[in-house]
Order: structure tokens, then sequence, then C-alpha cells
């Protein structure tokens, strides 16, 4: 057998020859490599548990009759584990204690109580039959062995960010899950983001304190943009004893996370760090979708239906519904594809112009011609380069580094009753609705609830297991461990190629813009070639 070691961030293992993984969470041990074909040959493959973030081990086992079949042909059928660290790494003495879930009356009945250190979930699973095996997550869930015990536990909830319907769900959700799962009474609640850790900012949360706060909306802890400063957050960490840290936000929040993370491991203490992304955008990557954004598709129905009445009552009525998309337009696609009545979708990922053929001008001329009235829904995101050259604007920042965007919606509804009224000379009647801070301040409904409660179950599953620096969220449905640096190192956008973009299309008949000059300086040929030809090529 031929083994190779190199410098990555995965582990790889050959599709043909599994290689399957023995007591990884257990602190001291060794990954035990077996295969049954390999079996009769007496070998064997044992390496010690140091799995570091962001540097892996990649590892590729092949027999040496397989290296001779294969040596004129490239073999790319690896199977990939991008795994999270884990306490062990830096505190390899570490003991472990039986889950006090095995004596749970509620997980009793249960087949399968505990996620097995093989389980993988995959992160493509629409494959072909020569596909290799691909990247893998670590499986979320609850382990047979865990590092803490209860009454040694202190753990601290902190959020930061923007507003986002289940935010509240998920600090209770926690609070609740370390009691009733685990019997940790001492939890404690950082006020107003990262700065509350060394402001002295902090709440006692019980079960009881936190038992109806998932009926409100906003954060019951309070947030806060920016603010973060490593040490002085560690300092903090170390002098109040706390040993699980559960932070919630987006992007900037998550990489805040990490560089904790990676303070804590510096420093040698037993910290665990677990992050749950939050952004009602839904652009974080990898995971399937984020919560709150379901109920904000639900809610922005309400304001996509009060414009299209105000529109239609009236002749020549133009309604246009600003909604949240900073630079991803999921929020504004699903919900014009859930209402069916809008007439034209405006999202950051796909550049539009006003005037000459097949611009929007042109567009809305023949809705209204045809129906007397027109709706337009539009992501915030969108046009941000036209209103900056208009106004002349400078690409100011906000606490967390985000661009201060310009508002989308007041100009072009400026600029299109400018249009209609000087150059075709035509009257029309305007409706704006901008429900961007009513959305984000509502509480959860019951799809992203539940939801949060996984969300929340699974962090506190990880964190007793001893795993650190990382986040959750479902992958295909799956829920897994994630490293943090893939889900802030890009950021999910709509697919302009994709058939949910396509299916838009279809639904609103709005034109595609891409065959304007301006346009295709900003897309790339091969998406102008894919829609042209009408190649959709994701699900």
């Amino acid at each position: 057998m031929e083994l190779s070691l190199c410098n990555s961030s995965s582990l790889r293992f050959p599709q043909n020859d599994f290689l399957s993984l023995h007591n990884c969470s257990r602190p001291g041990s060794f990954h035990t490599f077996s295969n049954k074909k390999l079996a009769s040959k007496s070998i064997s493959l044992w390496r010690p548990l140091i799995w570091r973030q962001p540097r892996l081990v990649k590892l590729r086992a092949q027999t040496t009759t397989e290296s001779n079949a294969s040596s004129d042909k490239h073999v790319d059928d690896d199977f990939i584990v991008e795994d999270v660290p884990h306490l062990t790494d830096f505190l390899p003495d570490l003991p472990s204690y039986t889950n006090p879930l095995k004596k749970s009356q509620a997980y009793a009945i249960v087949k399968k109580t505990f996620v097995s250190p093989e389980d993988m979930v995959a992160k493509e699973i629409i494959v072909q039959k020569d596909s290799p095996r691909g990247i893998h997550f670590r499986r979320a869930g609850p382990r047979e062995k865990v590092f803490f015990t209860p009454e040694e536990v202190r753990a601290c909830i902190v959020t930061c960010g923007g507003l986002c319907p289940g935010i509240n769900t998920v600090i209770r959700e926690i609070v609740c899950g370390l009691k009733n799962m685990y019997g940790v009474d001492d939890v404690l609640g950082i006020q107003g983001g990262y700065s509350g850790f060394y402001s002295k900012n902090t709440l006692n949360l019980t079960t009881k304190v936190v038992n109806d706060i998932h009926k409100r909306g906003g954060t019951f802890l309070q947030t806060s943009r920016g603010g973060h400063d490593t040490k002085k957050i560690v300092d903090n960490i170390q002098d109040r004893g706390i040993n699980q840290v559960y932070i919630i936000g987006g992007d900037g929040t998550q990489k805040g996370a990490a560089a904790i993370y990676k303070e804590v491991e510096k420093r040698g203490i037993k910290v665990a760090v677990a992050g749950i992304p939050k952004t009602i955008d839904n652009d974080i990557a990898v995971i399937d979708k984020s919560f709150g954004f379901d109920t904000a598709v639900e809610e922005a129905q309400r304001a996509i239906n009060a414009a299209h009445v105000e529109a239609e009552s009236v002749q020549n009525g133009v309604g246009i519904v600003k909604l949240m998309g900073r630079y991803s337009g999921f929020i504004a696609m699903l919900a014009t594809l859930g209402n069916r009545d809008v007439d034209c979708c405006l999202i950051p990922e796909s550049p539009f112009y006003l005037e000459g053929p097949g611009g929007l001008y042109e567009y809305v001329e023949q809705q209204l011609k045809e129906n007397r009235h027109v709706l337009i829904v539009l992501a915030e995101g969108a046009g941000q380069e036209y209103v900056a050259q208009s106004m002349q604007a400078f690409q100011e920042k906000d606490a967390s580094g985000n661009r201060l965007l310009l508002d989308v919606g007041l100009w072009l509804t400026q600029h299109i009753k400018d249009h209609f009224t000087n150059v075709r000379k035509m009257t029309i009647n305007m409706k704006y609705i901008d429900p961007t801070y009513m959305i984000r301040a509502i509480p959860s409904n019951a799809s992203d609830n539940i939801y949060c409660t996984l969300l929340a179950q699974s962090a506190v599953h990880g964190a007793m297991a001893g795993f650190t620096g990382f986040t959750v969220g479902p992958v295909n449905s799956r829920h897994a461990y994630i490293p943090i640096n893939r889900v802030t190192e890009t950021t999910n956008t709509v697919n302009m190629t994709g058939r949910m973009w396509a299916r838009l299309l279809a639904s609103t008949n709005q034109p595609s813009f891409v065959n304007h000059q301006t346009v295709r300086e900003r897309v790339d040929k091969e998406t102008i070639d894919a829609i042209n030809n009408m190649k959709i090529n994701s699900t």
C-alpha cells in the first residue's frame, strides 16, 4: 500500500477502498482505517488524532497493485473530509464522560441515539456514474462521549449584526437544550454584541427567563455591529470562567468567532466556540439556507400584494416593492416566484439598464399598454452603481465593514416617474413600498422555529462533544459541522444560469437585460452565451 501525505485542508480516501474511521472523537485516540478487501493482505493504517484548522491532513491510500494498474490513469475518485477542530487537538489529555442522553427518557425511544464518528454529509448529491466522492462534512448530532460535565459548564450566548426572524428562538433553544438534554444550569447572555463581553453586560439565562421569547421579534440580548476585540473578549471569557461560547451572527460575526477560537487555542484553554450562522439574505455559503429566510419570503407577500392592489386600482399604476438583499437576491426572487403577480424582479446578480431597446423603460411601457399597471420587486443591492453615479456618492461602510447601500427604491421610483412624465408625456401613478424593517423585526414562523431548534441543538451537541471553531447548518437537508472559514470565504448568490432564475424569467416574462453593452461589460461571456442558448445547468 502507498501512503501519501500532503499539505491540505482535507482528508482524502479512495472510493473503492473506503477507509472507516473509529473512535475519532476520543482524546489521544487513533484513527483506525480498515477495509475488508485489504484485510486479507494484512495491511492496516493508524493515524493519531491531530486534525488542525485551517491546515488539515490529506490522506490517500492505495494498494501497490492498484497503483501499478492506474499508473497511466489519473485517480480522482477521492473521499474528502473537511473536518472541524476538537479540544483534544491542543488539550490531548482531556477526560471524556458518558453522554447524559443515555439516561434520557425522551431519547430512550430513539433506535440510534448517537451519531457515529463515521457519519459524514456529502456536499454534493447530484453525481454521475464516474463522479469522485467529493467533499464531506462531519454529521451533526449527539456523541456517545462528551468532554464536559454538566456541573463544570458555564456557557454564554451572544448575538451580533442586523436583526432577523428567529434569533430569539435560537437563544431559547440553546438554553433549553443545555438544560433539558445535558443538565447545564449556568448560561450567561452577553448583551449588546461583541462589545458586551468587555462592557460587563450580562444576563443569567434560565429556561424560565427564555420561555416565551421565541414569540417576539428582534433579539432578547440586544445587538450591535463591530466592537470585536479578540484579546479583550478572550480575557473576559477567562475571567468569567466561561467554557462554551455560542455566537449568533452573519459573515463578519463568524469571522470574529474564528478569531476567538484561534486565540483560545493559542492560550490552550478549555473553551468550545460554536457559531450559528445568521443572515436574512440567505447569502451564507455551503448551507442550504439561513434561518429567518422563509419568514422573510412569506412576510414579503403582504407588501407585494398591497403594492399590486394599489397599482391595479388606478390608471397606469406602477407599484415598486424594495426587499432585503445586499449582495444576493434570494428573497426578491423567491418572493416573486411565490406571488405570481410580479412583472419584473431586479436583483444584484442581474445587471439591468433603463433606456433603449430591451430596457426597463420599454418593458414598463409595454406592460402599461397591455395591463394598465405594472409591479416591480427589487432587492436593495440592485442597481447600486447607477444610484451612486447619479448621486455622486462615496462608498461608505458601517461598523461591520458592510457597504452602506443607497436607496435604489426611491431612485428607481423617481427615474420612472420623470421618464414617463417628461419624455413619454404619460401620466402614471407611482406606489412605492419599503417593508424591509417591518420584515426583519417580526417573529419567525413555524417552519423557521423548527429550523432554529435544530440549529441550536446541533450547536449544543457539538460543543458538549468537544468540537470547537465550527459552525452548524444543513447541507443537503442533513445538519453538519462545518469549518467556519468555509462559510465566510465566499458569498452565496443567485445562479444566473440556474433553473430557479429561468423559472422566474418564465414567470414574469421580463427581459434578461444581457444584450446591452453596459450589461455585457459586467457579465462574463459564458453567462451571456448560456442565457442566449438556453443552457440551464443547475437545479
